[in-house]
């Protein structure tokens, strides 16, 4: 996760998969048997470009992908497929701030991005789509509430956005926000619920 290109992400997958697959072979030699040898992260995951000798490959937030991987490299802002889905419940137009009812309870605490280039605050503020909106981002929160702003704090159309419209928010790290909820609508294209997937919990 300090990676920051590519290169040197394939780089640490190729050292992290001979070590497990290494000390595998060095635990057989020993008469221990190793079925199941296991790497993983969503990077490695992603930019691996061998897995011989590995029968598991544990993959975190692969699925969702969320802004912290997109800051990596490892994905698009595009191809983050979880958001959080918030109301506006209210507006102060003397600090150009939409109010949602969605803070660190619904999104999670992590600030996995503040270290990055581009700090996207506690996430990215789309439409009911799931289009990012110039610039907006949930730029604080409390347990119940979130705050919308700009980027850079500057001013914005507050009319846009009237109390009770819908927005969905791009969270940070994308385990940290899917723990938040015991289930998961999966939409399609037409933004129609399709399936709803039950969280298992424990570790």
């Amino acid at each position: 996760y300090d990676c920051r290109s590519a290169v040197a992400v394939r780089a640490v997958a190729d050292r992290e998969r001979r070590a497990v697959v290494d000390t595998a072979a060095m635990l057989k030699a020993d008469g221990i048997d190793c079925e199941i040898v296991s790497v993983g992260s969503t990077p490695t995951a992603t930019f691996g470009e061998s897995f011989e000798g590995v029968t598991e490959v544990r993959v975190g937030g692969y699925m969702f992908n969320d802004l912290v991987m997109a800051g990596l490299g490892v994905c698009e802002v595009s191809d983050i497929a979880i958001s959080v889905l918030t109301s506006v419940i209210g507006r102060q137009a003397e600090k150009n701030w939409v109010l949602v009812d969605a803070g660190w309870m619904a999104l999670s605490r992590d600030r996995g991005t503040a270290a990055f280039p581009v700090d996207q605050g506690y996430g990215i503020v789309c439409d009911e789509t799931g289009e990012p909106i110039d610039e907006l981002i949930v730029a604080s929160c409390n347990q119940e509430h979130g705050i919308i702003a700009r980027r850079d704090g500057s001013a914005f159309n507050l009319d846009d956005f009237p109390v009770g419209r819908l927005l969905r928010v791009l969270p940070n790290h994308a385990c940290a926000t899917a723990a938040q909820f015991p289930a998961y609508d999966v939409i399609n294209d037409a933004r129609d619920v399709t399936a709803r997937f039950s969280r298992i919990g424990g570790w």
